[in-house]
């Protein structure tokens, strides 16, 4: 067994992780100890599916595991009377029936107006600032932050606290200053679901009161409140950034996406494939001994952690998947996930992403980064792969 502080997903820029490639295919599964827990690690797509895809054999619901080993108390502390990520059936079920209405094309469509207008803002306010500007405090962070404000219904006189409160909740090493805005956040969102409760508006908040009522608690409300801010900004705005950096980095594909209106989605399909920014999934443990599609036996209660990054390259998908190929035919990625805890705002994400990356491009035709692309530094310790600034000029 290995003991590792990280895992082996330390990525070299956009390249994919030699490691995980050549556990993929000499030991698809393998044993790790982090932080005083035991679990295995999976990196074929199979295996990820199989693990994904059945919430009655894997828990993400570490409070209900009796005999925890040392570090899962840390795992289960993480639950939120309202989170989805990390609650099962029949619970996840109620709550999910709930929010999916929400995130039909239907409903999403009333935001796509608001979603240009967040973007077309966000680059006035770069083409009016002095030069080198950073595209992720500029671009990259704020647009999905104001679409979870519009989608929430948080009040515009709120807006600016909201975005300083968006702050990473998914590096290995959390800092006071980052606990303490997690803090804040949560009795942000207590204090704004109490408002809808007296006064619902026309976000989803409001929409939830009015057609659940008391059939939701507060807590509840809050929880999946919260939980739309942590699994829908970080996530998407490490995409933008990434994906601006592949355009940045491939005059050809800046071209593609400047000149013709057809590339973009496939386009946005592939970056999603190719970044898998979420590199791993939430921890699961196993209800019962389980055997994978390629022969391991997980015992009852240890615990499994799925590299989406790892599976998103696997040749049972698709051929050539360690290069970045815009034109490629859809691959069934795990970028959002699989199973009932799949994303439950992966639409929202693509209608930014489709939105953002053209009007960057149209708007900034000689945009070009300020610095050599060996200079650009990556969030190495964070779940959710990213960069630490991207530098531009035009």
């Amino acid at each position: 067994m290995t003991e590792s502080p990280f895992l082996p997903l330390m990525r070299e820029g956009l390249d994919p992780v030699a490691e995980l490639g050549r556990r993929r295919a000499e030991e698809p599964v393998s044993e790790f100890s982090l932080f005083g827990m035991k679990f295995w690690l999976l990196t074929r797509s199979d295996d990820v599916r199989q693990v994904l895809g059945s919430a009655a054999d894997f828990s993400t619901d570490f409070s209900t595991l009796a005999d925890a080993a040392i570090g899962v108390e840390a795992l289960a502390g993480q639950q939120d009377p309202g989170g989805l990520g990390m609650s099962d059936p029949p619970k996840h079920t109620r709550l999910r029936k709930i929010l999916t209405p929400e995130f039909t094309m239907r409903r999403l469509a009333r935001l796509a107006p608001r979603i240009d207008a967040i973007v077309a803002d966000c680059l006035d306010a770069i083409e009016a600032s002095d030069q080198p500007v950073d595209l992720l405090p500029t671009f990259a962070l704020p647009i999905p932050s104001l679409v979870i404000c519009e989608l929430l219904g948080v009040p515009y006189g709120d807006r600016d606290e909201f975005q300083r409160l968006s702050n990473s909740r998914f590096d290995f090493m959390e800092d006071a200053e980052t606990l303490d805005s997690v803090a804040q956040s949560l009795a942000y969102m207590r204090e704004l679901v109490a408002g809808q409760r007296a006064n619902p508006g026309d976000g989803l908040l409001g929409m939830i009161v009015r057609e659940h009522g008391e059939s939701i608690s507060d807590e509840e409300l809050g929880g999946l409140a919260d939980g739309l801010l942590v699994g829908g900004h970080e996530t998407t705005a490490s995409m933008l950034a990434l994906g601006a950096l592949l355009l940045l980095r491939s005059p050809e594909h800046f071209a593609l996406v400047r000149d013709d209106d057809t590339v973009i989605s496939p386009m946005v399909e592939e970056m999603l494939r190719y970044l898998t920014v979420v590199q791993v999934a939430f921890p699961r443990f196993a209800r019962r001994e389980v055997v994978l599609s390629t022969g391991q036996r997980i015992a009852e209660g240890e615990i499994v952690i799925a590299s989406l990054s790892s599976a998103d390259r696997d040749a049972a998908l698709g051929t050539g998947l360690d290069d970045f190929v815009p034109a490629r035919r859809p691959v069934s990625h795990f970028a959002f996930g699989h199973g009932i805890h799949r994303c439950v705002g992966a639409e929202l994400a693509r209608m930014e992403l489709r939105a953002a990356y053209p009007a960057l491009v149209r708007r900034f035709q000689t945009m070009r980064l300020a610095v050599p692309p060996e200079e650009i530094e990556f969030r190495e310790l964070s779940v959710v792969y990213g960069v630490q600034s991207l530098p531009v000029t035009w």
